[in-house]
């Protein structure tokens, strides 16, 4: 193990969240609150996370796999009976153990890395992160001394007349150095209001007996804001998207309307490309430089090249090349690649295909399951028929294909290169490289016909 452990408290159901899923596994930016909270933490030197976890266990350990041990806290009876959990797995740990919450999902590991340094630079048995706040009302008061050396923390339902008046507050956020803690841990009662076990107790313990605690001050209290319910959780979606939006404006991007756009934390968007108004930009998606994105648009999953342009359209699990020109009105689904260049129009729906350099599909056509050549032309209601209600099929389009307007492909089917299909065609057969494939009845016009009916 590391010199620095975090244990991260997420055993609680979150009752305000009004909720089966166990509430650390809400979502903000695209991840789970204690995933941001786990990143925190590794990015602050933890390479070892214990994660305490109670209700929905299973579901919390399924969502975070190998990135963390779990330790299970059976009943919830305060923040300081959940970090004892630990105490059998850290027995042979001999470093510092920092205390996160998994609800914490704004902290930044830059702030618990200072809060570890200064920890460790005060050669100090516990150090809190604090905040100073005009209405410190709910949270627990740090009292210190009349030398400024931290006392205890009271929690707010404990707390008497002069210890409210006091407005720097607990975060919640702790470094120990582990045999300190522990020890601490086995005299803390839970004769308080709320008749638990508090892990705010060690604090007191410690200064009582002479240990040094220390106490180090957060820069934006925001980072520090514990989500308790809907509310909560969209006010924290609000400031993270605004700081993900900063920091992709800071490195050259431009975003139209910051109160229209809302992109997740992994996004990785190239200088010079405008992101317009009313665009979700989710989960892994890389988007290159100079490119026009949205408005409308959701991009899920997906890598854009250099220099493309998509707007009002829906692209997941897919891929786009260099100057292509994707929209209005598209639908890109898992699987699609696009090649440089590629155009696709309005009311196209692409699905798990390859399209090659410089191909067109300009309006009202479903490409799907499909292998595409370079410089094909698609006619406006091209429908490739895939699914035989049994199999899904592939269709060939070699290189240089010209399509005609409202025709059927049915796979398993190809179009040589260079060849032509008529418009109105239903394709069932192979068309050779160069021909015409011509598959419709010829047209019979009855003289008189209206007349006579």
């Amino acid at each position: 193990m590391s010199d620095l452990l975090a244990v991260v408290l997420a055993a609680g159901k979150g009752t305000r969240m009004k909720s089966t899923l166990p509430k650390v596994l809400h979502q903000i930016g695209g991840k789970p609150m204690v995933q941001h909270v786990l990143d925190a933490a590794h990015m602050a030197g933890a390479k070892e996370k214990v994660v305490i976890v109670g209700f929905g266990a299973e579901c919390v350990e399924a969502t975070l796999g190998k990135q963390a041990e779990f330790v299970v806290q059976k009943e919830q009876l305060g923040t300081g009976h959940a970090v004892m959990q630990a105490r059998d797995f850290l027995q042979e740990f001999d470093g510092t153990v920092m205390v996160l919450c998994g609800d914490t999902p704004l902290l930044k590991g830059e702030t618990l890395e200072r809060l570890y340094a200064e920890h460790k630079a005060a050669n100090a048995s516990a150090t809190v992160l604090t905040a100073r706040m005009e209405n410190p009302t709910g949270y627990g008061r740090v009292v210190r001394d009349a030398s400024g050396r931290v006392l205890k923390i009271v929690e707010q339902k404990d707390a008497n007349s002069r210890e409210l008046a006091v407005n720097e507050i607990n975060t919640g956020i702790y470094c120990f150095e582990r045999a300190a803690l522990f020890e601490a841990l086995q005299n803390t009662n839970c004769d308080n209001m709320q008749g638990e076990y508090y892990l705010t107790d060690v604090i007191g313990i410690l200064a009582t007996s002479h240990a040094k605690v220390w106490a180090v001050g957060v820069d934006d209290f925001q980072e520090t804001l514990g989500i308790n319910s809907r509310m909560q959780l969209a006010e924290a979606e609000k400031i993270f998207r605004k700081r993900k939006l900063k920091e992709l404006m800071d490195h050259g991007v431009t975003i139209m309307d910051i109160d229209s756009t809302f992109i997740d934390q992994e996004v990785s968007i190239g200088a010079d490309t405008v992101i317009y108004p009313f665009t979700w930009i989710e989960g892994s998606t890389v988007i290159g430089e100079n490119c026009q994105i949205g408005p409308n648009s959701r991009i899920k999953n997906s890598k854009i090249g250099d220099c493309a342009t998509l707007h009002f359209i829906y692209a997941h699990d897919c891929e786009v090349g260099d100057d292509a020109i994707v929209g209005p009105y598209v639908h890109l689904r898992p699987n699609t690649v696009l090649a440089k260049g590629v155009k696709i129009g309005n009311f196209v729906e692409v699905k798990n295909s390859q399209v090659g350099v410089g191909s067109k599909i300009p309006h009202l056509s479903y490409i799907g399951d499909t292998d595409m050549g370079e410089k094909v032309n698609i006619g406006s209601g091209t429908i490739t028929v895939n699914y035989d209600g049994k199999n899904k099929n592939r269709t060939t389009i070699e290189d240089g294909a010209f399509i005609g307007c409202n025709t059927n492909l049915v796979a398993p089917v190809t179009v040589g290169k260079g060849a032509y299909v008529a418009a109105g065609s239903t394709i069932t057969k192979n068309v050779p490289a160069d021909a015409l494939g011509v598959a419709r009845s010829r047209q019979s016009n009855i003289e008189g016909w209206v007349t006579k009916k």
